[in-house]
């Protein structure tokens, strides 16, 4: 039963091939979800960050709750490739670089059997809430689910017990993702596994800065405008897409 979980959506962004161009585009997209959610008066709860460079992401993970936040945010999936020419690029040379995409539905613990003998707990300090308070206690939490390798983890919360059960609820949504794929036909599951590794040619979008052009590779959908689309205006995209579906 998903129903709840079609409220809230685990979304995860990390930085694929290109360096720091690749982390500069994963923080541009995580910034256009996190708009696009507050526009829509959803709520963006961060779960972990972890940066590189200067405004650059190498992976970060959030809940978007909100009325059908899952079933919009979905089709986000995959690999996003950007064309640009990077601040730092003195003589004017396009780069091409990528960030991987996944938008999970959150899962009740109770859909998903996890065997605490199949976890390895760490904890560590927590990189700070702000103010002058540097986290003295390890409440940060990282969770490796050892048959699968999928590691996840939370430190937003204040005490190491809360973001255990955040951790959890998030390997638990994770799992069952990877169930349902084993579940669909191998075809499917293929396709899945080629989306994963974020290299320049498995794209289901490319964001082509000097065209000043989105195309989205899966329906064919092709459009201007890709300042105000990473603001959060995605709404015209969306809805592109959408009918192109049925």
């Amino acid at each position: 039963n998903l129903d709840m979980a079609q409220q809230t959506a685990i979304l995860e962004i990390r930085a694929g091939t290109g360096g720091d161009e690749a982390g500069l585009f994963a923080a541009d997209l995580y910034r256009m979800y996190t708009r696009f959610a507050g526009n829509r008066g959803w709520k963006v709860v961060e779960h972990d960050r972890n940066k590189g460079g200067i405004g650059n992401i190498k992976s970060v993970t959030a809940e978007i709750i909100g009325e059908g936040a899952y079933d919009i945010l979905k089709n986000e999936s995959g690999v996003h490739r950007v064309q640009r020419i990077p601040i730092t690029e003195k003589s004017g040379r396009i780069h091409t670089s990528t960030a991987t995409i996944a938008v999970l539905p959150q899962v009740s613990a109770q859909e998903v059997e996890i065997n605490p003998s199949d976890l390895r707990i760490d904890t560590f300090r927590a990189s700070g809430h702000g103010g002058q308070n540097v986290q003295k206690v390890e409440t940060a939490v990282r969770i490796t689910h050892l048959p699968t390798g999928v590691v996840v983890g939370c430190q937003d919360e204040r005490s190491q017990h809360k973001n255990k059960q955040k951790a959890l609820s998030i390997l638990g949504s994770k799992l069952y993702q990877m169930m349902q794929e084993q579940r669909a036909s191998s075809v499917a599951t293929l396709r899945r596994e080629q989306v994963g590794g974020a290299g320049r040619a498995e794209k289901i979008r490319t964001w082509n800065f000097p065209q000043d052009r989105i195309t989205d590779h899966r329906f064919g959908v092709k459009l201007g405008n890709i300042e105000e689309i990473l603001n959060g205006n995605l709404d015209r995209l969306l809805k592109k897409i959408s009918k192109k579906k049925k």
